[in-house]
């Protein structure tokens, strides 16, 4: 870029007429671009972990005992993992629209399959094969969000999309527990009625987002060209520190590395956390539809605290801090949860462990696009997310295996509590290889 675009970026910074303006452009563009994509995210999710509330009637239908149905919860993460880095190369190479697209309707497509699940060797395979479909539709969003959003923007606009994830467990507990009403109707259970009906819907989002979106803001035809030369030049001017551009060398970078650790510490909290919910609360002999509503809880709180704390980081800047803190929230909570003999107390733990993980989420996907850029991003991010997403393998598999092996929940708690706090540990320790946030 030439000195005269950086200087008068600058004097645009300087004028508020021109900063009103700025935040004008990408007002519109998060309007146009984010509510779809936190759609698909949020049906998406739901689809990856409904599964837990499935499973309070299905395990017995089909007979699956814990540990398989903790083993099949997480194998899910094997085939996304297997297929994460060539779908997001995929992505780069025929277009974020169309590929994410294709995941959306794949995805929804298997997810309806569940309904043939008859036993510990179908539900394995379905939950793999959702994997691979999956695979690559976050990265690859997060990849495309990064096109139309400078960095003083992206913790606010990944956390709207990231407020899928609770969003889809605030919504999902209730819609599911009552989805399984419906047990009998038309010959069918009602967890396969739940597939169904909340498997459909990723399909019609996959052709919306076909139809609506455009790989780049030089092909957003709801763009003036001056709205155009304004995201042109906040983005040609963003600083990368040591930048990596190319696949192999995104790939080896010890920072792509010491993230994609990171996240499979609080991946694996997380999801051991949440698929085992609902089976925790049913142990305190609620009904059904009462752990529908319960479940949704910690999901309202983090949807409302993580947005107020991705807004907090881009305004100071300090990612690192924000992410550590976030993960000592989520670890702590967990302990706390374990540790206290009174319901209230444990589940206010693990809804704080729900909080401090979606928090994480939104600031840590901002750090790696601070140094990737090109097919390095979209392979970095992917190999981050592969590497992370294992732990929502091996949470539930811990869970699971622990549960049955010792009759109760508690074991499984403290080991993804200490996971949680080493995630703490390293996110702090970034500032070792990260100096510009």
């Amino acid at each position: 870029m030439s000195w005269g675009h950086a200087e008068a970026l600058q004097s645009a910074s300087a004028d508020p007429r021109l900063t009103a303006v700025e935040k004008r452009v990408f007002r519109k563009i998060a309007w146009r671009v984010v509510p779809l994509l936190t759609i698909a995210y949020i049906v998406n999710f739901l689809d990856r972990t409904n599964v837990a509330i499935a499973a309070l009637t299905m395990n017995q239908d089909v007979g699956l005992t814990t540990a398989q149905f903790g083993y099949g919860a997480g194998i899910l993460f094997l085939g996304y993992c297997l297929f994460e880095v060539p779908s997001n190369v995929a992505l780069y190479r025929f277009g974020a629209r169309r590929w994410l697209s294709r995941i959306m309707v794949s995805w929804g497509i298997i997810s309806v399959a569940m309904i043939f699940t008859t036993g510990p060797a179908s539900f394995y395979a379905l939950r793999l094969l959702l994997g691979v479909a999956e695979a690559g539709f976050f990265p690859g969003a997060a990849f495309y969000l990064a096109q139309w959003f400078p960095p003083q923007y992206r913790a606010r606009i990944l956390a709207w999309f990231l407020l899928g994830i609770p969003a889809s467990t605030m919504i999902g507990g209730p819609v599911s527990s009552l989805l399984l009403e419906m047990n009998g109707m038309w010959g069918l259970a009602g967890w396969k009625w739940l597939f169904i009906i909340e498997g459909a819907p990723a399909i019609v989002l996959g052709l919306l987002i076909l139809i609506r979106l455009v790989d780049k803001p030089d092909q957003a035809n709801w763009l003036s060209d001056e709205e155009k030369t304004v995201v042109r030049l906040h983005l040609s001017t963003e600083i990368k520190e040591r930048e990596k551009r190319g696949l192999l060398a995104s790939l080896t970078d010890g920072r792509v590395l010491l993230l994609a650790l990171i996240q499979f510490l609080f991946t694996a909290g997380s999801y051991g956390v949440v698929i085992f919910l609902p089976l925790i609360l049913k142990g305190q002999h609620f009904s059904n539809f009462a752990i529908g509503f319960l479940t949704a809880v910690p999901s309202l709180a983090a949807c409302v605290v993580m947005i107020w704390w991705a807004a907090a980081v881009d305004r100071s800047g300090r990612k690192i801090a924000g992410l550590g803190l976030a993960c000592l929230v989520s670890g702590t909570g967990l302990l706390v949860a374990v540790w206290s003999d009174s319901f209230v107390v444990s589940f206010l733990g693990l809804t704080f462990v729900v909080i401090g993980t979606n928090a994480a989420r939104a600031i840590f996907w901002t750090i790696p696009t601070r140094f990737l850029s090109g097919i390095g991003a979209a392979g970095g991010l992917a190999f981050i997310n592969s590497i992370g997403v294992v732990g929502g393998f091996v949470g539930p598999s811990i869970m699971g295996l622990l549960k049955d092996a010792t009759g109760s929940f508690d074991a499984g708690l403290m080991v993804l509590g200490g996971f949680l706090l080493l995630s703490m540990a390293f996110a702090f320790s970034l500032k070792l290889l990260i100096v510009r946030e």
